[in-house]
This record gives structure tokens, C-alpha cells and sequence, in this order.
């Protein structure tokens, strides 16, 4: 017996989620361990479900995301567009939706990196004159 699986990786700024897409009752699954118990704020669990309740999947697939890499945030947002691809294999007719939103969009926004001679990406350090 096959279940039917669909299967796809999202990404945002350092973290990276392997998404599973299972016909369900809703349930989402992130490190084996509840959404509720993964991400304390309501908000980053809002942000993850976001793509099935616009698709209206919400109570007909359970996901099962793993995730690694940057934080808390990051990490709901890669899970985010991670789920987003999925849903495109689930149906093609999706992407006007999807896209629309901005769901399936890889955000290209990371850390800028520390330059030497500074105290930061951008800070310097303090200027004297006397």
C-alpha cells in the first residue's frame, strides 16, 4: 500500500525545511515534535499555515517538516515556503494563488557580513578627533 506523499524544500536566510505533504486530518509536525510544542509564538505557527488556508488543505493534509538552521523565525518561514512547493505538486492550479501572496518566492535577504576594520556590517567604530 502507497500513500501518497509530496514531498519539497524551502529555505529562508540560514534554515532549511524538508517538508512531507500526507492526506490527513491537519496535524503539523515540525522535528518530531508538535507545532505548539516547537514554536512558542502563536504567530510563527500562523505564519506556517498560512499557504494551506489559502489553498483550503488546511484539514486535508498533515505535514511533517525537518528543519535546521537559524532561528526561530527563519525556520517558520523556510517551513512556510517549503509547504508552499509542496502544495504545487499537489496541484499545479495553486501558483496564481501561491504566487500572489508571495508565498513561493525564495527571500534573498540574509546577514550581511562583518567588514573588517568596523565594528559591525555597517557600525564603525567610535570616531575621535582629539
Amino acid at each position: 500500500m502507497s500513500v501518497t506523499e509530496f514531498i519539497a524544500v524551502g529555505r529562508r536566510k540560514c534554515s532549511v525545511a524538508r517538508v512531507r505533504l500526507r492526506p490527513g486530518q491537519g496535524d503539523v509536525t515540525v522535528n518530531k515534535k508538535s507545532s505548539a510544542d516547537y514554536f512558542g509564538r502563536e504567530s510563527l505557527r500562523m505564519l506556517i499555515v498560512a499557504p494551506l488556508e489559502l489553498t483550503e488543505m488546511s484539514g486535508k493534509y498533515n505535514v511533517f517538516a525537518n528543519v535546521h538552521g537559524g532561528g526561530e523565525t527563519g525556520q517558520a518561514g523556510a517551513i512556510r515556503h517549503g509547504i508552499s512547493r509542496a502544495l504545487l505538486k499537489v496541484d499545479p492550479d495553486f501558483r496564481p494563488a501561491l504566487k500572489k501572496e508571495g508565498f513561493l518566492t525564495r527571500d534573498p535577504r540574509m546577514v550581511e557580513r562583518k567588514k573588517y576594520g568596523q565594528k559591525g556590517a555597517r557600525a564603525r567604530f567610535q570616531f575621535s578627533k582629539r
